[in-house]
């Protein structure tokens, strides 16, 4: 299978790799001096399961892909519809497009550009980030990849992909429900990212307050309102797992969107808080916890994008 990744970070870098650690041909889709590191020293991973480097094809030219069965996207979830327009050229038929992002609608924004043949839909669980150009440093959690048909339907391509995925040798299914498990991972990175980036300590510090603890629970009501209104059927026990994983998490742990916001870069505040106080806004719900959330983060988000 001729597989690309498209976003070579802890997501991105981390799967990938163990792809072409177990001999697929993949291409690395990367930039800069993380490029740079990757042509010459190859991609080092870092990982609590073991170590290990590959050497395989990189570039930062998506117009050089050639005939691609798979592409796994790993690039953020505001970075979705810019690549997407870039895929749409170099694609075929059968290849198939795989979302990993965090949020709640990479795989609708896919489908505003791609045919929908093209698309699936999914999500990874994973701790893991770019310590260093051509390093990733996966340091918690197993890492996952939960994936289907956009429709959840059984085909025998995604049977196919289990099977890549297997060989690959990291833990992996078939959805049975696609979108409401995307809204479940999607329901605990926004109860948490927002937060985690205002207060700009990790987990540890979180843990020990129930004032903090109390705003996430608020923040997790909203997106299950927001969710029910769009026929997603997240539950008050959603909350409660997710508030659960949040107080079982490493304390050292940091979200993704805060880490991005504490070095200065652009994050996925509009696609986490932010989605949820616009959705709230078209389907007529009050998100009070979100949008003070979004509003606090909304000038680091402005000054990074200037």
């Amino acid at each position: 299978m001729n597989i690309v990744v498209i976003g070579t970070g802890g997501v991105g870098g981390y799967f990938g790799g163990k792809l072409a650690k177990a001999g697929f041909e993949v291409t690395f889709i990367a930039r800069g001096k993380h490029l740079e590191a990757i042509k010459e020293k190859g991609l080092q991973v870092k990982s609590i399961l073991g170590d290990f480097i590959v050497h395989a094809k990189a570039t930062d030219n998506i117009g050089e892909i050639k005939n691609p069965d798979l592409v796994i996207l790993g690039v953020k979830s505001w970075q979705v519809l810019g690549v997407a327009k870039e895929l749409k050229s170099v694609i075929t038929p059968r290849t198939m497009v795989l979302p990993l992002q965090n949020g709640a609608d990479n795989a609708n924004t896919l489908l505003s550009v791609l045919p929908k043949e093209n698309v699936l839909a999914g999500l990874s669980k994973i701790v893991s980030k770019v310590e260093s150009p051509g390093v990733i440093n996966h340091f918690a959690f197993e890492p996952e990849i939960i994936f289907a048909e956009y429709n959840s339907e059984e085909t025998e391509r995604v049977k196919e992909v289990k099977a890549v995925f297997d060989k690959a040798g990291f833990k992996n299914s078939i959805s049975k429900d696609i979108q409401l498990d995307i809204w479940r991972k999607f329901l605990f990175i926004t109860m948490v990212s927002g937060i985690g980036a205002i207060t700009r300590v990790t987990y540890k510090y979180l843990q020990q307050s129930d004032q903090i603890k109390e705003i996430i629970w608020k923040t997790g009501e909203e997106v299950v309102s927001v969710a029910n209104a769009k026929g997603i059927p997240l539950k008050k026990q959603d909350i409660e797992f997710s508030m659960q994983a949040f107080i079982n998490s490493v304390p050292n742990t940091t979200a993704s969107m805060q880490r991005d916001m504490m070095e200065g870069k652009p994050s996925e505040l509009e696609n986490f808080n932010g989605y949820i106080v616009n959705q709230g806004k078209r389907l007529g719900i009050e998100t009070p916890t979100n949008a003070f959330i979004y509003h606090c983060l909304l000038p680091q988000e402005m000054k990074a994008r200037s």
